[in-house]
């Protein structure tokens, strides 16, 4: 008697063998095909902060505060935005500074699109917190983008006045 695999219930044939790996994949040729490549939403390398630049981002000394985070900006010259996370021990234990990341990291890809543009590339953020309940991700969503765009308008006036005062 022949095995008949298609009966398996998740079952994929080998993709060495022609098969897919899941029943419902789309190849690249036809998600560029179709734009599905520019709309996707990711969080790779190049959107984490390296270690190296946190102190530059405090430095700047642009910050807003929403809710219980605060959102450090510094233009980057880049062009996409990158993100740092500070979450202190006093934050919780390590479930809960593990959890609050993932939430803000989620943010971030979700809105990274729609954050302001610096007129000399993208922002550097730097987000920190202090201790609070758990929130949704609508919330998070909320305080970030508010604290973003409030934090642009400042660096928006802050470069007016100081290209108005040179002449």
């Amino acid at each position: 008697m022949i095995w008949d695999h298609s009966r398996i219930p998740g079952y994929f044939p080998d993709r060495r063998l022609g098969g897919s790996s899941y029943p419902f994949s789309v190849d690249k040729a036809k998600r560029a095909q179709s734009g599905m490549a520019s709309a996707r939403k990711v969080f790779r390398r190049r959107h984490r902060l390296p270690g190296s630049g946190y102190a530059p981002v405090f430095d700047a000394r642009l910050r807003k505060s929403r809710g219980p985070i605060t959102v450090h900006l510094r233009p980057n010259g880049l062009e996409t935005h990158r993100l740092g996370l500070s979450v202190g021990r006093r934050f919780g234990n390590a479930v809960a500074r593990g959890r609050f990341k993932r939430m803000i990291r989620e943010v971030f890809r979700l809105e990274r699109a729609s954050f302001p543009v610096a007129s000399d590339g993208a922002y550097d953020i730097v987000v920190t917190t202090r201790a609070h309940e758990d929130a949704t991700l609508d919330a998070y969503r909320d305080w970030m983008t508010d604290a973003i765009g409030s934090a642009h308008r400042v660096h928006v006036k802050r470069s007016s006045q100081a290209g108005g005062s040179d002449g």
